[in-house]
């Protein structure tokens, strides 16, 4: 008797292969990735990478959306498939099965669907795991041998993770033939055939909820305000999309029928009234389809943009090929200054080296809170402040400023301070720690700071900069904060060869401090940063691809499942009006609108989406320190162009299976 149903589930199979084929390639596909991976994550090659706890983060960050991904694809997928069954099912038990003995041949369907997706997925994961960890590694860097293994971890893990969520598939499938009716088994691909009501209230909740979404990307400022309102904006317009797919796009429909001149017309009766047939039903795949294209161009244009504009990012974030920061408690005299450029000089003519610019200033830095004109110190204590309420203020002299932005300024009198901000001051007046400052100048920080990657990074409503005339002006702040003396080198050489100079500073400053007084300091080398965004930028972009190519083939199977139950859907309906009298070019033409309309709707949308983000993910690159703006626009324009391409190949292959399927 198990041999008998065994040979059931091998036929039901094999005489469903048009749907479980696809189906088998997803399990297979969605094993394999999570399988390299997890295989990749727990890497001993990575654990001895410099910068690997980032780089770990993000594969984790990688591995962790990979299963969740894979869990709802292969669910998703499984409703498809047995949607198209329940009929078969259904014959079953009235032909005298009892529902035992279908969950016994769905018991061995279910076996053998695992066992070829598991074992196909690891094998090719064992496959093309070098190949995977050679592309990481090449946009990272790293120049390592990559030796061949088996992450035995990598195969447990996977095996456990969707030996589980084919066991939660295989109860859901009985508890769909449990609970249902053999004439409702029969009936199953049939259900929702009636035309759906327009519901105007949700309708316009959901324009509501996208326009709301919008106004938050639109809107956004600062990196603060990026951040915070990032995940609120997304949920919007998801909750929007799939109101959007399901109620809204009837409530057009509707509209459309109601405009008698419009829809009586031969083509538009047949697209109108098909589309709104069953549109309650197909819109959430339409939705899932518009959000899932709408992650991999988010996904993909980010992250390509982040790697391509890693070199502008460094020199935002480090201006200099050497910066060198030392804490003091009072403001360095001109000629401890001299002394200490005369002998970096000094130290890169040992090495061969020549400075080519050097830039050295000083400023006082205070975290603080401002309200009006008054500034203060902020207090994390203070429950009546948040992490938003939290800014910078800069404090120098006018001569260090000048150096600092490369422009000249008037005199500024004595008592009296010069304000930059993001948001031009408007007070004539400035309170700073309880001490009131005539303000003689008001500038934007656009006109002086914006070469220096300062926009984006904070509050702009709560940055500052305050310059005094000279010195003495500035010593009244010194109780305020740490004065922090800047000296910022570009250097001839190669990268090695500025490593090797910023080795010697560092010997030299630490023989420095005791006779300079400085209590701590920092040097920051470019080529060293270099090594570390290698690592970091060419993480995401790895990971960005690997999910962007994961959502893509959830994409492009949706599609396909979409395709294949539409046209058995629409078979029935269009060979009825071939019996009626209306001529086959008729109905190809009204086939053809329908299907190009409900399948570019959501790429349309999706791109829409991207449109509005543009502002929000723009600021959100800022945080790391990507400013350029026009190479952001020249990467989505590039993503959308090539996923577009992709979308209407995926069109063009589906679309044929569905025009077979309506035209037997």
């Amino acid at each position: 008797m198990k041999r008998l149903y065994f040979r059931l589930a091998v036929t039901n199979l094999k005489n469903n292969r048009q749907f479980y084929l696809p189906y088998l390639l997803a399990g297979m596909v969605s094993t394999m990735m999570f399988y390299i991976m997890r295989a990749i994550q727990g890497s001993t090659g990575i654990a001895s990478m410099r910068g690997a706890g980032t780089l770990s983060i993000v594969l984790t960050m990688g591995l962790v959306i990979v299963g969740i991904c894979a869990c709802i694809f292969l669910f998703y997928t499984n409703s498809f498939v047995m949607k198209r069954r329940k009929k078969e099912l259904g014959v079953y038990n009235i032909l005298g099965m009892e529902k035992r003995h279908i969950a016994k041949v769905m018991v061995w369907e279910s076996v053998i669907l695992y066992l070829f997706s598991v074992c196909g997925g690891l094998l090719f994961g064992i496959m093309f795991h070098k190949l995977a960890a050679m592309f990481l590694y090449k946009l990272t860097g790293v120049s390592e041998n990559i030796p061949f293994y088996i992450s035995g971890w990598g195969c447990l893990q996977t095996i456990e993770l969707f030996g589980i969520l084919y066991l939660l598939m295989l109860f859901y499938n009985f508890l769909q033939v449990k609970l249902a009716n053999p004439i409702a088994l029969l009936h199953g691909d049939n259900v929702g055939e009636r035309e759906p009501r327009a519901k105007w209230i949700l309708a316009v909740s959901g324009v509501l909820c996208i326009l709301a979404g919008y106004y938050l990307a639109v809107k956004v400022q600062d990196v603060i305000m990026a951040v915070n309102i990032f995940f609120i904006a997304v949920l919007l317009v998801i909750a929007g999309t799939y109101i959007l797919f399901i109620s809204v796009s009837i409530a057009i429909l509707k509209l459309l029928k109601r405009n008698k001149k419009f829809y009586y017309q031969t083509a538009h009766f047949i697209t109108v009234s098909g589309m709104l047939y069953r549109m309650k039903r197909n819109a959430v795949g339409l939705a899932n389809i518009c959000i899932l294209s709408t992650m991999v161009l988010v996904t993909i244009s980010t992250t390509v943009c982040l790697y391509a504009g890693l070199e502008s990012s460094l020199k935002n974030n480090f201006p200099a090929d050497i910066s060198i920061t030392l804490y003091r408690d009072f403001i360095p005299e001109a000629s401890e200054r001299e002394f200490l450029i005369e002998q970096l000089s000094i130290v890169g003519k040992e090495q061969g080296r020549e400075l080519t610019d050097v830039l050295e200033y000083t400023d006082i830095v205070v975290v603080t809170h401002k309200e009006g004109n008054r500034v203060e110190h902020y207090d994390n204590t203070n429950d009546s402040y948040n992490f938003v309420d939290m800014g910078m203020l800069y404090l120098m002299t006018r001569t260090d400023y000048e150096k600092y932005t490369g422009r000249s300024y008037d005199a500024i009198p004595q008592g009296s301070v010069m304000v930059i901000s993001p948001i031009l001051f408007d007070e004539e007046s400035i309170v700073l720690f309880g001490t009131e400052y005539p303000v003689a100048k008001k500038m934007d920080l656009s006109e002086d700071l914006a070469n220096k990657g300062v926009e984006g990074f904070v509050n702009a409503q709560q940055l500052l900069y305050v310059v005094v005339e000279d010195d003495s002006a500035l010593m009244s702040f010194i109780a305020e904060s740490e004065v922090k003396y800047h000296i910022e080198i570009d250097i001839d050489g190669t990268s090695e060869e500025k490593k090797m100079y910023a080795s010697a500073v560092r010997e030299l400053l630490d023989g420095y401090k005791a006779e300079s007084g400085f209590s701590t300091r920092t040097v920051t080398v470019r080529a060293e940063q270099h090594d570390i965004y290698m690592e970091l930028n060419g993480g995401f972009l790895f990971l960005g691809l690997f999910l962007g190519s994961m959502f893509l083939m959830i994409t492009v199977l949706i599609i396909y499942y979409k395709q294949i139950s539409e046209g058995f859907e629409d078979r029935e309906r269009y060979a009825i009006m071939t019996k009626v009298g209306m001529g086959r070019n008729m109905v190809k033409t009204a086939i053809n609108a329908q299907v190009r309309t409900v399948f570019f709707l959501p790429i349309a949308v999706a791109v829409i989406h991207l449109t509005m983000a543009f502002p929000m993910l723009k600021v959100i690159l800022y945080m790391f320190g990507l400013m350029n703006t026009t190479l952001f626009i020249g990467c989505l324009i590039a993503t959308v162009t090539v996923f577009v391409m992709i979308y209407f190949v995926v069109f063009k292959l589906t679309s044929s299976s569905y025009y077979k399927i309506v035209y037997q």
